[in-house]
């Protein structure tokens, strides 16, 4: 899709100015219920889309991604813009700089469309969880997005955005593409710098990318990817253009299959499971076997990484530094009695009002585990596990270049129907927390046809990860699915 707009563009099929007009009146007159932005950028959009066309005119050559309109979630930093994580204790903090990734991007002249929703501080797995109301499925309006990276998603599934960034912490990009029937990638860890994204668990976390193709996902990430003095976890690599590895070829890969992942999985989604892997046998691929003994543990030691992750970075929210302090501008609504609070108060009262119920627990966990009576029977454990995990991965990648896995137990469910049950809803990433614990990249690509599921027919996707910083492999393999339909 990005390379027939710059088509048209280089063209003069359309204009620039034309094209982020028509997305922005897409968004505007489109379905308000599906909230999928918090913020509009119109003045900034405006700026980018004319320097694009004003080049155009003299002739000059034009970035593949330049003059294309795209959605920024709100857990990355855009100068200027308000950026709340999509948490009250951020409702008025506006970001003085620009995140690497936002920096990159402008350096090749993208259009920022605003700052999409999502689960508050990258907490959830519904789009239920943002302090702004639920983003909704734009399939189905009574259905969720999938979260934490909602309301990128929503945008691109629903045509308000033709690329969109997210992040990934647990499958936070990949998990609602699955939902949304759109493409949604993670690339290795350390590929793409963090700084400028609001910190959740920095060890987990990765900028994710969505969009309706695997060509436009590699036309992002040889955008943004790359080393930054400023992210010293970002490896050393040079700039590529990742769209030269979609050959459409997979003949001779071995991809392995995990025989415990298509346990448990309902009929229409084993249905969707084995249509694919006859799909990429029919390709040529040769299908593998294998075992991962311990990725069974992701789940748990997952959801005691992260809530210790959550605990420490969170702790900078206090009211005092930046966002909302609940005695001062908001203090009437709690305190009628004027500003009588001391420090502690201050401290209490700004997370207990600023801070939602799913950030709450996560500190609470984090905390827990990491005191000084629990930190090795837990935390320390929990690392030392997420060690054999990796290992599992590295044994198996002796053997295949590829493993795949559905990307969700189940296409998308009802808004509210998980709410009250955390565990229920963390069962929901289940296939895509490993690819974070074990740092590989990962994509989701859509399944030929919708799942059936509770009566309806939805969008489903399955999930393919590679080997550590092979993107090209990732990417290749999903574009050569992605074409063969």
């Amino acid at each position: 899709m990005i390379r027939e707009l710059h088509e048209k563009l280089i063209k003069g099929e359309i204009t620039s100015v034309e094209l982020m007009g028509k997305y922005f009146d897409a968004i505007e007159k489109g379905n308000p219920e599906l909230n999928a932005y918090l913020t509009l950028t119109k003045d900034l959009a405006m700026e980018q889309a004319k320097r694009t066309d004003e080049k155009i005119k003299k002739g000059e050559e034009i970035n593949l991604l330049e003059g294309i309109p795209g959605g920024i979630k709100d857990l990355i930093q855009l100068k200027d813009v308000r950026a709340t994580g999509g948490s009250k204790i951020l409702d008025n903090y506006i970001a003085p700089y620009d995140a690497t990734v936002v920096n990159k991007l402008k350096e090749v002249g993208a259009v920022f469309l605003g700052k999409t929703n999502c689960d508050e501080f990258a907490m959830g797995s519904s789009g239920e969880k943002s302090a702004y109301g639920p983003t909704k499925n734009p399939h189905d309006l009574e259905r969720v997005p999938g979260g934490t990276s909602s309301g990128s998603a929503a945008a691109v599934a629903a045509d308000l955005a033709v690329w969109a960034l997210g992040t990934d912490t647990g499958g936070s990009s990949r998990q609602p593409a699955s939902f949304c029937g759109i493409v949604g990638f993670k690339p290795t860890y350390g590929r793409i710098s963090r700084y400028g994204v609001m910190a959740a668990a920095s060890s987990l976390e990765q900028v994710g990318i969505l969009a309706k193709t695997v060509e436009d996902c590699a036309v992002v990430l040889s955008a943004i990817a790359g080393e930054d003095k400023m992210d010293s976890t970002t490896a050393k690599s040079s700039g590529k253009d990742y769209t030269n590895y979609l050959t459409g070829e997979v003949k001779g890969m071995k991809i392995g299959i995990v025989k415990e992942y298509q346990e448990g999985l309902n009929s229409g989604m084993k249905e969707a499971m084995q249509a694919v892997i006859k799909r990429y046998e029919k390709m040529g691929a040769e299908i593998v076997e294998i075992e991962l003994p311990y990725a069974k543990y992701s789940l748990p030691v997952f959801y005691i990484i992260n809530p210790c992750e959550i605990s420490s970075n969170l702790a900078r929210y206090d009211g005092v530094k930046y966002g909302i302090r609940i005695n001062d501008e908001l203090d009437s609504n709690y305190n009628p009695n004027g500003l009588t609070r001391n420090l502690l108060e201050t401290y209490l009262d700004t997370r207990q009002y600023g801070l939602g119920a799913e950030a709450k627990r996560r500190i609470m966990l984090g905390t827990y585990a990491l005191s000084a009576g629990y930190y090795e029977a837990y935390y320390l454990r929990a690392q030392k596990v997420r060690t054999l995990i990796r290992k599992d991965f590295e044994k198996a990648f002796e053997k295949v270049d590829l493993i795949l896995t559905p990307t969700a137990p189940t296409p998308a469910f009802k808004i509210g129907e998980k709410i009250q049950d955390p565990l229920e809803m963390y069962l929901a990433d289940i296939f895509t927390v490993t690819a974070n614990i074990a740092g590989v990249p990962a994509i989701s690509i859509p399944c030929d046809n919708k799942v059936e599921y509770e009566g309806e027919r939805l969008p489903a996707g399955f999930q393919l990860m590679g080997k550590w910083f092979d993107e090209e492999g990732v990417l290749r393999a999903a574009h050569a699915y992605e074409v063969s339909k």
